[in-house]
């Protein structure tokens, strides 16, 4: 059964079962916070969107811009421990999907390269996998920045 979610910013979504994610521990600064949906803004036919939206059905005021780290020329090798898999229910590392959340930051839009998300999509779990020396930044510039 599809649910609706008022988000403050995006306004009505429809989330089906299937696109619900749970992140078991919560996300940084949003520990109390542990089942989301996964939507993607509206594209041209055709086109992959760039980013999709990550939005909390626990609170519908929390949502996270979400992306694949590849779209910024960045490709992870992550060791996870076993309790991170087991809070995944990893079986295969072929079934983790990797992406980053994107932050608004005084006009300029930032990947938080320090803290991906790894999600099962087959068990639709999710962590947090926050590195602790990870020194890369990287920022978008629209075009008439550049």
């Amino acid at each position: 059964m599809n649910m609706n979610i008022d988000n403050p910013t995006s306004g009505s979504l429809t989330g089906a079962p299937d696109r619900i994610i749970e992140f078991p521990v919560g996300l940084a600064g949003f520990e109390h916070l542990h089942r989301y949906s996964l939507f993607h803004p509206e594209t041209e036919a055709g086109t992959v969107p760039k980013y999709f939206i990550l939005q909390s059905l626990d609170d519908p005021g929390i949502a996270f811009n979400i992306s694949d780290p590849a779209l910024f020329g960045f490709n992870y090798e992550i060791s996870l421990s076993d309790a991170e898999a087991a809070a995944l229910e990893l079986a295969d590392p072929a079934e983790a999907a990797v992406v980053v959340i994107l932050v608004k930051e005084g006009g300029e839009l930032r990947a938080n390269l320090k803290a991906p998300l790894i999600i099962n999509i087959r068990t639709r779990r999710g962590i947090q996998h926050v590195f602790a020396s990870l020194q890369y930044q990287v920022t978008l510039k629209s075009p008439n920045q550049a």
